[in-house]
């Protein structure tokens, strides 16, 4: 591993020697014009790994693609290392991040005002258990969820009044699917 960076070192060094002759001798005389010429250069390679940068942002904040094939819905995971389903809840599509280590449904506040859900008004008798520590819940009912061909009424969910951005899809619903992850894929099957 070792002899593989000092090879790698070296190579990199003959480059650049290489690189800096060929401007020596090519700008001799003439170094003002040869320094515009590299911060040129330079402006170009940060403009593109900055352009590079921003269209991967872009795409990991697409909607997610997800296919609906017979009794099966297959999805790809996201560059964070997730994977997302869009599921439409009473009429509405919310994206929800799969979490096999969650129990429930989990709507942040946010998700649970889009769907008219008056969060003010709830109970918050439950406590959850988060990365960010411990949150109180209310229980809420959904009165329609579909998955692709998949339609399930009265389905229990929780809305908490901590931080959470978006909104969580756990076991409780993902126990009615046969579930297969391979690779970057997941495929649900009921």
């Amino acid at each position: 591993m070792e002899t593989d960076m000092t090879a790698r070192v070296i190579y990199l060094s003959l480059i650049l020697a290489s690189l800096g002759g060929w401007f020596i001798a090519e700008f001799r005389g003439r170094m003002g014009q040869g320094t515009r010429m590299l911060l040129a250069w330079g402006a170009i390679f940060v403009a593109v790994m900055a352009g590079y940068g921003i269209f991967t942002d872009l795409r990991s904040s697409q909607v997610t693609q997800q296919r609906a094939e017979g009794d099966s819905i297959t999805v790809q995971r996201q560059p964070d290392g997730h994977f997302y389903l869009v599921l439409e809840v009473d009429g509405q599509p919310i994206e929800f991040m799969v979490d096999t280590g969650a129990s429930n449904i989990v709507l942040g506040s946010d998700v649970a005002e889009d769907l008219g859900i008056d969060t003010a008004g709830l109970a918050y008798l439950g406590e959850a258990s988060t990365a960010n520590g411990v949150v109180r819940t209310a229980r809420v009912r959904l009165e329609t969820v579909r998955l692709g061909p998949f339609t399930d009424t009265r389905v229990a969910a929780y809305v908490t009044d901590g931080q959470m951005d978006g909104a969580l899809l756990g076991m409780d619903y993902l126990r009615h699917f046969r579930m297969e992850i391979d690779g970057n894929q997941m495929v649900l099957q009921r």
